[in-house]
């Protein structure tokens, strides 16, 4: 009789715990409501402020005039930054090395902008240097005619882009922060000023000239036409 009336007992407190489970379940629904998410600094913009998104539209700018320079000038020269300057942690030989780079990709982008390309009977791309006479190829291959090499002669505009480009490439320059880091450890108040204007003004006026000053060559390291 004790036994079965201890299993009676157990019996009816598993019961009790099943309905109070049944209970809670049907009081809490599975999905319960969540409040809404209240986005400050107004609109959603990240909490970035007037500053930091001009900072940023600079980076996306000077990203699009980057691509107004030789291509290989520029991979170069992302590549081998980091390298030459230790990530910023320059000593007296990466500073010098650091120089070298940057005097080596201005000019490089300098002279490139005096060059240009054009397809053969063949339909083979062929580059050559722009001159006051016309085009002098450089690729080894058979000379153009007098009369369709003069069509490609060095003109005053081509001036224009080579400074240009030297201008963008400097801007590109200034917004690597290994760079920066090499030749101004810690900058002063100012020097950081200077830094942060001085490639925004060169990215407004390098585009301006661009755009005035269209260029119809297609040199080396720069997007070939379909012609």
């Amino acid at each position: 009789m004790a036994a079965a009336t201890q299993h009676e007992v157990v019996a009816a407190a598993q019961q009790d715990v099943e309905h109070d489970q049944i209970h809670v379940d049907e009081e809490q629904p599975l999905l319960a409501k969540r409040s809404p998410v209240v986005l400050r600094d107004g609109g959603g913009n990240g909490g970035m402020s007037p500053m930091q998104k001009a900072i940023s539209q600079t980076y996306q700018s000077t990203a699009h005039l980057a691509t107004l320079l030789p291509t290989g000038t520029v991979l170069a020269f992302q590549l081998l930054s980091p390298i030459v300057t230790n990530s910023g942690h320059c000593l007296p030989s990466n500073r010098a090395m650091a120089s070298a780079l940057v005097a080596l990709c201005a000019l490089s982008c300098f002279a490139l902008s005096f060059t240009d390309s054009f397809r053969d009977g063949k339909g083979a791309v062929r580059y050559g240097f722009a001159t006051l006479r016309g085009l002098w190829v450089i690729d080894g291959g058979a000379p153009l005619d007098a009369q369709a090499a003069a069509s490609y002669r060095l003109r005053f505009l081509d001036l224009v882009h080579a400074v240009v480009s030297v201008m963008v490439f400097a801007a590109v320059a200034l917004f690597d922060q290994s760079v920066v880091s090499c030749f101004y450890p810690v900058p002063s108040e100012d020097v950081r000023q200077v830094l942060t204007v001085l490639p925004i003004a060169i990215g407004v006026v390098g585009s301006m000239l661009f755009v005035t000053f269209p260029t119809t060559r297609h040199g080396i390291g720069f997007p070939l036409s379909q012609n």
